[in-house]
């Protein structure tokens, strides 16, 4: 819901029916993405040693599936958007397509390369999700397109056309080393492999 009442309030002029599933498509395969990588880093340091190339074939798929999904509700809202041409709510792209110099159009059109292009082929063949190198690549690439994304949502609504990129980075890069020092210590303090969990062996022995 803070879709809602955070983001959404940064444009007051601007509303969308379809902007909730928009941020929840974008944070969710962020999370697989996040998830895949950190489950990758532990695999290649020697632990994690029961998983396989059938699990990461699987998270492969989600965030295959789940980038296509967000492109899904990302062109639904465009087009409805574009197909209405209402000044109230085509203010939102004006602003990022066109506005403030076209200040904001590269990334724009970066975002859907980035956030849909790139995995959608990466990802496309069966052997490309069995292997840790393309995983690592397309993990990062999601992270970085999906923080690139909110970044379009709130600084042309707040900034306008003063934009801080270099600011926006090194905040970025805060966020990121509490996120792991917190995943790390959390990591250090629990059992990596559940204790009498009854699907344990289960998924030990997953194949795909």
């Amino acid at each position: 819901m803070s879709a809602w009442d955070w983001v959404m309030s940064v444009d007051v002029h601007w509303f969308s029916t379809m902007f909730g599933w928009y941020v929840f498509a974008s944070w969710w395969v962020s999370g697989i993405a996040a998830t895949t990588l950190i489950a990758i880093f532990l695999k290649q340091a020697g632990y994690l040693r029961f998983m396989n190339s059938n699990h990461f074939h699987d998270l492969g798929k989600l965030m295959f599936g789940f980038s296509i999904f967000w492109t899904y509700v990302w062109f639904s809202q465009f087009m409805l958007i574009w197909y209405a041409n209402l000044p109230e709510e085509a203010v939102y792209f004006n602003q990022r397509l066109g506005g403030f110099e076209g200040r904001y159009t590269w990334m724009f059109y970066f975002n859907l390369v980035i956030n849909f292009a790139f995995p959608f082929l990466a990802l496309m063949t069966r052997d490309a999700k069995r292997q840790m190198i393309i995983m690592k690549i397309v993990c990062i690439a999601i992270l970085i397109g999906h923080w690139s994304d909110f970044y379009l949502m709130i600084m042309p609504g707040t900034l306008k056309g003063d934009n801080g990129f270099l600011i926006e980075i090194g905040i970025a890069m805060i966020f990121l080393g509490a996120f792991l020092i917190l995943v790390t210590r959390r990591l250090v303090s629990a059992s990596l492999i559940p204790v009498n969990h009854p699907f344990v062996e289960e998924s030990v022995h997953h194949t795909t």
